[in-house]
């Protein structure tokens, strides 16, 4: 943490004492959206556990409250309105309480406005960029006796050496670029995140190290688009520029037993180098999500893609013949304005000739700011639904082919968690497939063999044979 940073972590510690009258605060935070909102809310925990914090579950026993929201959807916006908007019975209760909105959704100016017209229990707002000011934000909001907005930009500045308070113990987040330059014309997060800055490669390195040593066995590096990756005017002691293939072959070189993984890689920037060094890793995963939205190489330019029909299919092939095992999940956007049934049949047909392990899809939802948002739309909602509908079913078929292909099948899975319903161990595959097993609750945060005995339409069923590590 810097001096400034350190400092208003103990003014904020000391205002709360003494409004607490010595009682440990409470901190309820709630995370929407994507990992890198999730990488984000694991180090704002971190900074309010620097100020004095403890963590509560339940949002009536919180003495200061955080939403930490996402911008992606408009639904994703409703549910927030709909829930800071039910906070204003527990400040009513407590009128001590503290509530903070932040994150991409808050970072548009029109919805602060709203918050600020129509939300006024709300006391803190602030953006992606000021999230290392957070301690003196909320200090200011403790003893400023006003309301504090605070959506001002800097896009050029990485705050490295923040505290973080992860959320588990053998997963983890490992950013390496924060923001976009790729302004696809559906989406809003260059406008709310700012343009592409890498970290360090040292720094990224030196967390990987810590991580792994710790016993942390899944770690997914995170970027908007992980291929852009690029330390400008940086080599590294082999005289080799930074790339994400680079940077993503040193950390796989770190010893140790863990999986990595990395997320969203834009087909634009996927390259023939980078599908080799995943294929020559020892830990990297033989998965890859590459979103392809659409199947229409009309619609595709119309998105700002950068990328045709023909090359993603041509990615596709070639990462298949590295990696026959790969799986590869992608994710697609339902009725684009001025998309036709023709042209979402393309993406039909696109999804039948991959055969992807699982997708992602979204019926088109309008950001403001944007300029898809702007084209006309003529086909209605109702209608988008029923080609969505056609969608999952056959996605549905193809993925019940895959599973049951795997029956019978010997595979290394970490196990990650007990299902409180039945006792049955969830666990996913090194290719990010999940599967429910039979077996004991003390293997989870561990690696273990499993034979596949079962296969629904979307995971699979199997028993734990023993443990690797």
């Amino acid at each position: 943490m810097t001096e400034s940073m350190e400092e208003y972590c103990q003014l904020v510690r000391s205002v709360m004492e003494a409004r607490l009258d010595g009682k440990t605060p409470l901190a309820f935070t709630h995370t929407y959206g994507c990992q890198g909102n999730v990488s984000d809310g694991e180090r704002i925990n971190g900074m309010l556990a620097q100020m004095g914090f403890d963590f509560t579950d339940d949002p009536e026993q919180a003495d200061f409250i955080l939403f930490n929201t996402c911008a992606v959807r408009e639904h994703a916006e409703d549910r927030v309105f709909g829930n800071v908007g039910a906070l204003k019975h527990i400040k009513n209760r407590n009128p001590k309480l503290i509530i903070a909105l932040c994150g991409c959704m808050v970072q548009q100016q029109t919805v602060a406005d709203k918050i600020r017209a129509s939300y006024p229990h709300v006391n803190l707002v602030f953006g992606t960029h000021v999230i290392p000011r957070f301690p003196e934000l909320l200090y200011r909001t403790l003893t400023g006796g006003k309301r504090v907005f605070e959506l001002s930009q800097d896009d050029n500045t990485i705050c490295e050496d923040l505290p973080v308070r992860r959320d588990g113990a053998f997963k983890a987040w490992l950013p390496i670029m924060y923001g976009c330059d790729n302004f696809c014309t559906y989406c809003i997060v260059p406008h709310v995140r700012g343009r592409e800055r890498s970290r360090d490669a040292s720094r990224i390195l030196a967390e990987a190290k810590e991580l792994i040593a710790a016993g942390y066995k899944d770690i997914t590096l995170l970027g908007q688009n992980v291929n852009s990756y690029a330390v400008k005017n940086s080599v590294s002691t082999d005289g080799e520029a930074w790339n994400f293939p680079k940077l993503l072959r040193e950390i796989d070189r770190i010893e140790g037993d863990y999986v990595l993984r990395f997320m969203t890689s834009h087909p634009k920037d996927c390259t023939e180098e980078l599908l080799t060094v995943m294929a020559e890793g020892t830990h990297t995963a033989h998965h890859i999500h590459l979103p392809f939205q659409c199947g229409s190489n009309r619609v595709l330019k119309a998105m700002n893609r950068k990328y045709t029909r023909e090359r993603y299919l041509e990615l596709v092939r070639m990462a298949r013949e590295k990696m026959p095992d790969i799986s590869l999940t992608s994710d697609i956007i339902v009725g684009f304005p001025g998309e036709t049934y023709e042209e979402f049949c393309e993406t039909l047909d696109l999804v039948r000739e991959v055969k992807f392990t699982s997708l992602f899809t979204f019926i088109y939802s309008p950001r403001e700011g944007t300029p898809a948002a702007k084209l006309p739309d003529p086909v209605s909602h109702a209608e988008k639904a029923r080609w969505m509908k056609e969608l999952l079913s056959a996605q549905e078929a193809i993925a019940a082919e895959r599973c049951q292909s795997m029956l019978g099948s010997r595979q290394r899975v970490l196990v990650e968690q007990v299902d409180e319903r039945d006792g049955r161990l969830i666990c996913r595959t090194r290719d990010n497939i999940n599967v429910w097993c039979e077996g004991d609750a003390g293997l989870v945060g561990s690696f273990a063999e499993c034979e596949i005995t079962s296969a629904r339409n979307w995971v699979l069923g199997g028993t734990v044979l023993m443990r690797n590590s």
